[in-house]
């Protein structure tokens, strides 16, 4: 395997009046391609501002940013947005779906936004949802689904584009233990399908020990 995403002395703080809070120390990370591991710590951690750091969603204040050899930093916003939109997929803890939208709507998002053929966009998008059990539901309205069901949509979104990478950020911290189960489940299953480098962020005990690879982190900083 190659390396896919590869993180050097990450840091980041933000400034809180007279004092400065240090959110990552010098965090070095390597993914590689098809991989999939887990970013596993408590609220406050600094989990969430590196995946968001990975994503290339939040810039680092110090440290170097790798995708397949590529010096993602040394981009333009613009070329970033593009480069993000083409290469990776985000999932967060609440859905966001637009109320207005229909699922399948929801799910066509990112393809409108880069100005993909909607016909091949829609076939797709069928064809994806009907693999994650939401046949039957693409044309319902966010207020007519489930929990789990709002976040299928949301993962399908994610995907529409084939991203190399899926990043997640609590998935299922919203969702009860049945359906949090189900979703856990469908990660892996898409991981498998369609060859996918997952990167997921969780204080969730029980989803990260299915991970063959897992993080700890702390105060910013990882431990043993």
């Amino acid at each position: 395997m190659s390396k896919i995403i590869q993180g050097v002395q990450l840091s980041k703080a933000y400034q809180q009046g007279p004092q400065q809070l240090k959110i990552l120390r010098s965090i070095d990370i390597s993914v590689e391609s098809g991989e999939a591991i887990c970013i596993l710590g408590q609220s406050g951690a600094g989990k969430s501002t590196l995946l968001h750091i990975l994503g290339t969603l939040d810039r680092p204040d110090q440290g170097q940013l790798y995708f397949s050899g590529q010096n993602l930093l040394q981009m333009k916003d613009d070329d970033l947005s593009k480069f993000r939109s083409e290469h990776m997929g985000f999932v967060f803890q609440f859905h966001h779906l637009i109320t207005e939208f229909s699922a399948l709507e929801n799910v066509l998002i990112p393809c409108r936004i880069a100005g993909d053929d909607l016909n091949l966009s829609r076939v797709k998008a069928t064809e994806l949802m009907y693999f994650m059990g939401l046949g039957e539901r693409m044309h319902h309205f966010p207020s007519e689904l489930s929990g789990g069901e709002l976040q299928r949509v949301a993962i399908a979104r994610a995907l529409i584009r084939k991203p190399q990478i899926l990043f997640a950020d609590e998935p299922t911290g919203n969702l009860d233990s049945v359906t949090s189960q189900r979703i856990q489940d469908l990660f892996f299953q898409l991981k498998e399908r369609l060859n996918l480098t997952l990167v997921v962020v969780t204080h969730d005990l029980n989803f990260a020990s299915r991970f063959s690879k897992v993080y700890k982190m702390k105060d910013g900083e990882w431990v043993t």
